[in-house]
């Protein structure tokens, strides 16, 4: 095997390792039996609901997902939990992803699942998490990655200077995608944003 195609191989192994390495989830998802949009509407019902707990939609897979607060590893704070999907390979109650505060109110360290083996989720990948001032969107923009390959055709000192090599870099900031709040519209079940009489 040439030297240019093991360096390339290598690199497409490591990476993903990499950026699972230092995760701080359970490298496989759960599946939580029994829950599904209702059942958290009165799970959600019961309790004194965060800012950030709640049933959430996300348009760009039509998927419904829950948010709920979580004592579990290190500093994760909520579990994000599917309950409906058009997926059928994923099972309602799996949980897709964990989310943890940060120094900043309004961003969070954001993992999601990345890849499917067989009935279990794998490979968390983590972003940054925007909830905006209203709680009523989630935003993030998913880690992007490109590699660069730069090649020294007219290389001085091979033994000293590869004739090719590659480096990852994070691709720029592009429009965030993220969840939107459909339940509770407020706390205590009352719209967002609207005065509630005692």
């Amino acid at each position: 095997m040439s030297r240019p195609l093991a360096i390339i191989l290598l690199t497409c192994l490591l990476l993903p390792l990499v950026a699972a390495a230092g995760s701080p989830v359970p490298r496989r998802s759960v599946v939580l039996a029994g829950l599904d949009v209702d059942s958290m509407r009165l799970r959600l019902d019961e309790m004194d609901v965060q800012p950030l707990e709640g049933i959430w939609y996300y348009p760009n897979e039509e998927t419904t997902l829950g948010i709920e607060r979580y004592k579990g590893l290190h500093n994760i704070g909520y579990r994000i939990i599917l309950l409906d999907s058009p997926d059928i390979n994923v099972m309602p109650g799996t949980v897709i992803g964990y989310i943890a505060p940060t120094a900043v109110d309004n961003k969070f360290q954001l993992w999601l699942y990345s890849q499917r083996d067989k009935l279990t989720l794998v490979k968390p990948l983590e972003c940054v998490a925007t909830l905006n001032s209203t709680f009523t969107t989630l935003t993030f923009d998913p880690p992007h990655w490109k590699l660069k390959v730069r090649v020294n055709v007219a290389r001085f000192l091979p033994s000293l200077f590869s004739g090719m090599s590659i480096i990852p870099e994070r691709v720029g900031e592009k429009v965030p995608v993220g969840f939107r709040k459909i339940y509770p519209e407020g706390g205590n079940g009352t719209p967002f944003n609207r005065v509630r009489y005692l």
